[in-house]
């Protein structure tokens, strides 16, 4: 039997196995991912028992809409290819998708949750209140537009419109609206609004994109996001500043209705009407005015005024003196009663005092409290006690007659 050489052995096994798996779809769990530069993807694909080495070239990972994570379930299509240098085989992929969910559900919640930590979807402008010019980014062809402009002149046919013809459909469309987007920002209207009409979640597509996400942040002017129906979401809805549920109720919502503005102007033409008319009514009322207090202070009045004035102050003053002088005469009788009433009081007073004096004087004098029998103490010159008295302390005793020079023999205490 022959012997093989490694690279023939190699070289069989590539014909066989890349012949006999031309196409395969193997679901498993994505592991172990490799962004290369070059734009190819490595990965392993893995179940519970067994792995295999994947790659998707560039040409075919540029069209995928969602971005492999580790860890994701995925079904991926493609061919077995052999390396024959390392003996090595992989899974060449041509298409990958989600297990279990559809590869465009994923990737709108991937970009989703990627904008919102970006804070795409916060800090929105106010549109203005008074809108003189919009932008329409939207197909020319389309029933969109036409259900637009058929709004507006119903509503406010005053506005100028601008419309830029964009491509809202496809695999380029994406990139067409983000760049009208920045066209019709550097129009300077009031409001731009993007928007088409309704369809399928791959017809809405291109409004999912981040490019189209980036120019709506971006964007100066204030942008509604009018895309589909009223159930259908797009990034593109989270992005603006301004979402509607359909392009005809965008207009709506950013013009006002002629109608309602003509009864506003019919309501403010009364109200002017009525304040004019108020005005004047002030006005004539205020001339009245000014005709009374020009003749009140005309020259005649205030000379009348004046000697009325004269003649009232010259009554007041001899009022005021006769008054006066009643008033000091007054005075003076109070104050000579009250004088009067003052010294015989004080006299009285006086009077009384001298006498209690007097009584006092008779009461102390010594001659009189010494009756017969009764001796004061005198001790040194001064009156004093038996009690402040010693034994041996030399005393006197003076009556009203007589004094006696005594010595303490002996004290007791008489109880």
């Amino acid at each position: 039997m022959n012997s093989l050489s490694v690279s023939s052995l190699n070289n069989q096994i590539k014909s066989l196995l890349e012949t006999t798996f031309l196409h395969v779809s193997v679901e498993g769990e994505v592991s172990r991912i490799t962004f290369h530069n070059s734009g190819h993807v490595y990965f392993t694909l893995k179940d519970e028992n067994s792995t295999i080495s994947c790659v998707m070239f560039r040409a075919n990972a540029m069209k995928m809409k969602f971005r492999l994570e580790e860890g994701m379930s995925v079904v991926l299509h493609g061919s077995v290819s052999v390396y024959t240098p390392r003996g090595s085989y992989q899974i060449n992929c041509t298409k990958i998708e989600p297990a279990g969910a559809g590869a465009l559900a994923l990737a709108y919640e991937q970009l989703k949750k990627k904008l919102l930590a970006k804070g795409y979807f916060e800090n929105k402008k106010v549109l203005p209140k008074s809108i003189n010019s919009i932008a329409l980014v939207t197909s020319a062809t389309g029933a969109a537009l036409q259900d637009m402009l058929h709004v507006a002149s119903k509503r406010w046919p005053l506005v100028k419109i601008t419309v830029i013809d964009t491509i809202v459909q496809g695999e380029s469309s994406a990139q067409i609206i983000a760049q009208n987007i920045q066209r019709a920002d550097a129009l300077h209207v009031d409001v731009i609004i993007v928007g088409r009409g309704g369809g399928s979640i791959e017809d809405l597509w291109g409004f999912n994109e981040e490019v189209v996400a980036d120019a709506l942040f971006h964007c100066v002017t204030p942008v509604v996001s009018a895309v589909g129906h009223e159930i259908d979401y797009v990034i593109s809805d989270f992005v603006a500043d301004l979402r509607a549920p359909t392009p005809s109720a965008a207009m709506e919502m950013v013009l006002p209705d002629k109608t309602e503005m003509l009864m506003r102007l019919d309501d403010m033409s009364e109200t002017l009407n009525s304040y004019i008319k108020r005005v004047i009514y002030n006005k004539q009322e205020k001339l009245d005015s000014l005709n009374k207090m020009f003749i009140t202070h005309s020259f005649e009045s205030k000379i009348d005024i004046n000697e009325k004035e004269v003649d009232l102050l010259t009554k007041r003053f001899e009022q005021s003196f006769q008054y006066l002088v009643e008033n000091r005469q007054n005075s003076i009788d109070n104050l000579q009663h009250d004088l009067n009433f003052s010294m015989q009081k004080l006299l009285h007073v006086k009077e009384n005092m001298l006498n209690s004096l007097q009584g006092i004087y008779a009461g102390s004098d010594p001659s009189l409290s010494l009756k017969e029998g009764v001796a004061q103490i005198v001790v040194e010159g001064k009156r004093s006690t038996l009690k402040a008295l010693h034994v041996n302390d030399i005393f006197e005793l003076q009556s009203q007659k007589e004094s006696v020079v005594a010595k303490v023999i002996s004290k007791n205490n008489i109880k």
